[in-house]
């Protein structure tokens, strides 16, 4: 099966866990509850995005080793756009990833860098939010709350760490060094293609690894991009008619992201995002109605942010193309210098 073929496949069971969760509940519970939080409160709730957003792209800088890092406006853009694209387009939840790279290259950022920091990105941002789920399960152990469901919490936290540290260490002991040995051999050079150009990716992670400020800077942005979640996790809830209070709304929101996280391979996270959100509420008693009126709104969120960031990176891509062409001479040569 090809990679467009298995990430249609995945959508399509995400698409129909999703739609049989709404089904088997109360569909028409659901939509009013949508209704009820108004198009004001809908807004609130999309605003509320742009600081994780913002701290997300904050926690990317640290690792952008090269002298022609763009600034923060600049990396905010395109985490949006990465954002977008993982939340909008049938592909797994990294092939925001690999736009983002091309995208800081485009700003001047060797291939190298750019693909480096995108790497250890990756792993500090996945740091954090196991740090985050922690956090969230020791919110819940302090919480009246459903004993006979915090097994799978403790399960799947233990799951995101140890994803964490695997990531982590595989990446300082090796993994695109391999990467390298295995990749095409190719001529390189300015017009070589981006595997070519991949010598020396597993010296940049290693360098960055060996900077333990970087590093840390980097998982401490991610972790703060992931608890302002809690304040969007917290409003939606509120608009829906929940009453809960932060210390909910943490566990919520961090249960209900980590299921999507590890659903990774599932375009958006659909159903799993949705199955979580709603294990996670019947922690506290909230129906699964609420529950799901809840992950609905957050769809809502990602589109809203998501259309508009398509058109950015399609304005951004179209924009690219009569500089290349300008750039190459003849029958798409580069001119000598």
């Amino acid at each position: 099966m090809t990679r467009a073929g298995a990430a249609l496949v995945t959508l399509l069971v995400g698409l129909a866990a999703a739609a049989f969760l709404v089904a088997a509940n109360d569909p028409g519970e659901i939509l009013r509850l949508l209704a009820a939080a108004g198009g004001w409160g809908v807004l609130a709730v999309v605003a509320l995005r742009l600081p994780q957003i913002l701290f997300a792209a904050l926690g990317w800088a640290p690792l952008i080793a090269d002298p022609g890092r763009p600034g923060w406006a600049a990396l905010l853009r395109m985490r949006w756009i990465r954002d977008a694209v993982n939340a909008l387009l049938p592909v797994a939840q990294i092939g925001g990833d690999v736009v983002r790279a091309r995208l800081l290259v485009r700003r001047g950022v060797g291939a190298v860098p750019a693909m480096a920091s995108v790497a250890v990105d990756l792993a500090t941002e996945l740091a954090a939010q196991a740090a985050f789920a922690a956090i969230g399960l020791a919110v819940l152990l302090r919480l009246p709350h459903r004993d006979d469901a915090a097994g799978w919490v403790i399960a799947a936290t233990a799951v995101c760490a140890a994803m964490a540290s695997g990531f982590l260490a595989a990446q300082r002991w090796g993994l695109f060094r391999l990467a390298e040995r295995l990749r095409p051999r190719r001529k390189s050079g300015p017009a070589a293609p981006a595997p070519a150009r991949m010598t020396g990716l597993h010296a940049a992670v290693l360098h960055l690894h060996r900077a333990p400020r970087r590093l840390w800077a980097s998982t401490a942005a991610h972790l703060l991009s992931w608890l302002l979640g809690t304040l969007e996790a917290w409003a939606a809830l509120r608009l829906l008619g929940v009453e809960a209070g932060l210390a909910e709304a943490l566990v919520i929101e961090s249960l209900g992201q980590l299921a999507r996280s590890l659903g990774f391979l599932v375009p958006a996270g659909l159903g799993v995002q949705e199955g979580g959100f709603v294990l996670a509420c019947g922690l506290f008693g909230i129906p699964p109605e609420q529950a799901l009126a809840f992950a609905l709104l957050r769809r809502i969120r990602d589109i809203a942010f998501g259309l508009p960031g398509l058109v950015a990176w399609r304005w951004e891509a179209m924009a690219a193309a009569p500089a290349a062409v300008a750039t190459a001479g003849p029958a798409g040569r580069t001119p000598p210098s």
